[in-house]
């Protein structure tokens, strides 16, 4: 597909460089399956959903994976900053690095007191580094010289602060190793889960390690000359039989977020049964996309020519989304990572 399909304008001042306070406390545009929109908040969404319904969290959690440092050779030595993307092994990422053009194999690089070197290079920034240290060593390491990897829409605007370490964490992350986090669930409090728990709705988690396949701009023109790269993703086999009686029972399945909306779709076959899942997914869902998994759809509102919004387009089709994002903008909805909500009943 023509990627300018997926084009809109939005305004610079839409874009949210902080979230609402409380968290549940952000607006909600509610687009039904007939492209009429409802305005509400995210502490209302209990209102859609029934008892037996079951909301699929993305318990991930995020890495401080920017890291600030040098370069060094016998005579020279260069700043550089790298974003650690993908864990390769105990001791070696797959990595952004920025200026890419000041890096080659077999550099090595100091972060403070943590040392690396760099064993392969790759297109586009991309490099593979391997640190002195390993394992739990090597994460309390990043864990104190890290940042926080905000996007660049907010990067670009303000730098990252200890406020960040708290608001760009969900309150239910579990498993370390993404490098954005799953933005749906930051709106999510206490007080909400209690008030779908009142509801009867059941609430399973999966994992998906968010990656560049995630965040990564679209420089294609066609959709299909895209490459996702690849995340880890993770789902029990638990939680699949009882997503699976869910659905047999008459519930619905609530994808909370575009990484859990991914997941199901990656561990669900073609008969619609979900199966457990533990490995890579390159998932890349653009309209003409069947959904096997997902009814419904909890997510934030996305950059104009992403993957995410091709894949909100797939699930609720083009003009009903263009629609909707040209209402959120003239009402002045908040846009992207820190910014408000939208539920998708497909």
């Amino acid at each position: 597909m023509d990627v300018s399909l997926f084009d809109f304008e939005l305004p610079e001042e839409r874009i949210a460089l902080r979230p609402a306070s409380p968290r549940d406390g952000a607006r909600l545009m509610v687009v039904h399956r007939d492209g009429r929109i409802e305005h509400r908040h995210v502490r209302d969404l209990p209102d859609y959903v029934r008892a037996g319904d079951a909301m699929v969290i993305n318990d991930t959690r995020v890495i401080p994976a920017r890291l600030r440092g040098a370069r060094l050779r016998a005579t020279s030595s260069a700043n550089i900053e790298v974003l650690l993307h993908r864990r390769l092994a105990m001791n070696r990422f797959a990595v952004l690095a920025r200026p890419a053009s000041k890096l080659r194999q077999g550099d090595a690089l100091a972060f403070g007191n943590l040392s690396a070197n760099v064993v392969a290079r790759g297109a586009g920034g991309e490099a593979e580094i391997e640190f002195g240290l390993s394992g739990s060593a090597l994460d309390a390491a990043i864990t104190r010289l890290g940042e926080v990897p905000l996007p660049p829409y907010i990067a670009g605007k303000r730098k990252a602060d200890a406020q960040d370490r708290d608001d760009y964490q969900t309150i239910f992350a579990k498993n370390p190793g993404s490098v954005a986090a799953p933005t749906a669930g930051l709106h999510f409090t206490q007080e909400l889960f209690a008030s779908l728990a009142t509801k009867n709705v059941i609430r399973e988690v999966v994992t998906l390690q968010i990656g560049l396949g995630t965040f990564l701009p679209v420089t294609a023109d066609d959709t299909v000359q895209h490459r996702m790269h690849a995340e880890h993703a993770v789902l029990d086999g638990g939680v699949a039989s009882r997503l699976n009686t869910v659905r047999e029972t008459g519930g619905r399945l609530l994808a909370v977020g575009t990484t859990s909306l991914r997941t199901l779709e990656s561990a669900t076959g073609e008969n619609g049964v979900l199966q457990e899942f533990n490995g890579d997914t390159e998932i890349f869902i653009v309209p003409g996309h069947r959904f096997r998994a997902a009814d419904l759809l909890l997510t934030n509102f996305h950059l104009p020519r992403s993957t995410l919004f091709m894949l909100v387009c797939a699930f609720s089709g083009i003009e009903v989304m263009k629609k909707a994002y040209a209402e959120a903008i003239r009402l002045e909805y908040r846009f992207y990572s820190y910014g408000d909500a939208c539920l998708l009943l497909g």
